[in-house]
């Protein structure tokens, strides 16, 4: 079967192995097809609405010393910072007058907040912003703690898998993370009721064309509502500085595979596709993406979150951010929309 064939089939069925996968991954010629595919399928279930997520950066303290991250434990270059819960209130407030309807609270696994600050600052903000989502991406916790921060509100919860492979996982972190944690956190968080969202990078090190494609066949089974996928970017102060940074063209398939086999996910054009090219949000859009996360975070603590080098974005404040990306969004022919942006079943 040639790849164009190939890619139909799955496109129309979201059913693919592993070794077909691998083909398409491997094929170039038939990219353009690939990505015409995922579009007209993000098209039919969600139109041309790109759904915006304010991202609040609140702490880059991480207990984890994970190879890749820039604000891993053992980095002591970083200069770190919390936000107070009123910092946090202040970017709501601004994220909310620029027509966000999603808040993001993102950061390193911190025991400085502890349960009970989280679920209040989450019932506060839902509290004055009752028709908001409020999405957390904190890290692995107890499922006592995912289920206290689901009570209190919170819709969403992010948890990137990283890599669905536990050889290639135990080469990517230290040894007291475990990749069975990892997997049984994504469980619970399903299970809870949270809409979940997992993720990978795309040329990791280490990483082959089999592990990308169990990543594949992993997010087909988990079913998140979410999917994040980025490329590899390395960082100065980590292990992996001298590494090869991952592909626009690699990402971009794995975007488009991962719309064709999981149809109504939300995914996002990440900002690490804008980094590695000065287009690539565009392009991550028109290979089947329709969510964009932009920075509520204040902007003097920006640059302090560097997940990997060269990170855009960190000097603007929320309102360049809200009109730079709606004009991105419109050029690439689809168009903002002031919505929570919820999963479509």
């Amino acid at each position: 079967m040639d790849t164009k064939a190939l890619i139909e089939k799955i496109a129309v069925s979201h059913e693919a192995t592993e070794e077909e996968l691998i083909a398409v991954m491997e094929s170039t010629e038939s990219d353009d097809f690939l990505f015409e595919s995922a579009d007209r399928i993000r098209r039919e279930i969600y139109g041309t609405d790109v759904y915006i997520r304010g991202l609040i950066e609140f702490t880059n303290y991480c207990k984890n010393n994970c190879l890749y991250c820039g604000i891993r434990r053992d980095n002591r270059n970083v200069e770190r910072y919390r936000l107070t819960e009123e910092e946090i209130y202040q970017c709501c407030d601004e994220g909310y007058s620029l027509g966000f309807r999603t808040f993001v609270m993102q950061g390193g696994e911190d025991s400085h907040y502890t349960d009970e600050m989280l679920c209040r600052m989450v019932s506060n903000i839902k509290k004055k912003y009752p028709d908001c989502a409020v999405t957390l991406s904190l890290g692995e916790r107890s499922e006592e703690s995912y289920r206290r921060l689901y009570e209190s509100g919170a819709d969403r919860y992010l948890l990137r898998h990283e890599t669905a492979t536990a050889e290639h996982y135990a080469k990517l972190h230290p040894e007291e993370m475990s990749f069975e944690n990892r997997m049984k956190c994504l469980e619970t968080l399903k299970k809870i009721g949270f809409q979940t969202g997992a993720g990978f990078m795309v040329g990791s090190p280490y990483q082959t064309r089999e592990n990308l494609a169990a990543d594949l066949l992993f997010i087909k089974k988990l079913k998140p509502e979410m999917v994040g996928i980025g490329p590899f970017i390395p960082h100065k102060d980590t292990p992996f500085k001298d590494c090869t940074q991952g592909t626009l063209r690699d990402t971009l398939v794995m975007v488009a595979l991962t719309r064709l086999l999981h149809p109504h996910a939300l995914i996002p054009s990440t900002t690490a596709l804008g980094t590695i090219h000065p287009q690539g949000r565009e392009l991550g859009l028109k290979a089947g993406a329709n969510v964009v996360m932009p920075n509520l975070s204040p902007t003097r603590f920006r640059k302090l979150y560097a997940l990997y080098d060269n990170k855009i974005c960190t000097g603007d404040e929320s309102a360049q951010c809200r009109k730079c990306l709606e004009g991105r969004v419109s050029s690439a022919g689809y168009k903002i929309v002031t919505d929570r942006g919820d999963f479509r079943a």
